[in-house]
């Protein structure tokens, strides 16, 4: 099992966060056709179904921006991942291709609403939190440059910050090197269906990168 808890200045702030966790070892692949034909009948059906102002109250990113605003960031200015990739979607435009990891993650994100964050496991030291993000904090966010992660929830281990619900960091992305990775699907709520989400990222995961080495559980 992963090294890793949720902080109580986190708990206490937000108080029915909890992670489902996934670890696995994959196979990397640039690009899988079978996994982009499912993306492309999703986000056909998302772009028929909702428009920009709806995204803000699904239930499930309407909890995430309560928890931003609960630690004092702006959820307008500062994202969650899931409620980005919705607006790219409703707005008309493709989704980035990455890899087949990434491209799962965002698949499963958009379908479930839940902000998720990808990691190179062997880029990790544990143990692993789930804090908040200190004054004058910040990281080089894949995509975007320094991003200031002060008052955001973030992820750190023994080197520091490398991923929060808005934008991960460089350090721990994935690459084509990457054998072992671990997953955390965010929720605030507490009784959002976080267990379906898993589930789905595993069939996923075994479909499209050879998942093996399964665990999973829940904090």
């Amino acid at each position: 099992m992963i090294d890793i808890k949720i902080s109580h200045k986190l708990s206490q702030v937000c108080s029915g966060t909890r992670l489902g966790l996934i670890q696995s070892d994959i196979k990397y692949q640039k690009n899988n056709q079978f996994l982009w034909n499912e993306i492309e009948k999703l986000t056909y059906h998302i772009k028929s179904s909702l428009n920009l102002k709806q995204i803000a109250q699904l239930p499930i990113i309407r909890h995430t921006r309560d928890a931003y605003l609960a630690l004092g960031k702006e959820p307008a200015r500062y994202r969650c991942s899931a409620e980005a990739l919705l607006r790219r979607v409703v707005s008309g435009k493709e989704l980035y291709r990455v890899n087949n990891i990434v491209d799962i993650i965002n698949f499963i994100s958009i379908s479930s609403q839940f902000s998720i964050g990808c990691y190179d496991f062997n880029k990790l030291t544990e143990p692993i939190s789930f804090d908040i993000g200190k004054p004058s904090e910040n990281y080089k966010a894949i995509g975007r440059g320094m991003i200031n992660i002060e008052n955001l929830p973030v992820f750190r281990d023994k080197l520091g910050p490398f991923g929060s619900p808005t934008s991960d960091s460089e350090r721990s992305m994935i690459t084509a090197q990457t054998n072992r990775i671990m997953i955390a699907i965010i929720d605030f709520n507490g009784k959002d269906p976080l267990e379906e989400a898993m589930e789905r990222t595993i069939l996923c995961l075994e479909q499209y990168a050879e998942a093996r080495e399964i665990n999973c559980y829940v904090i």
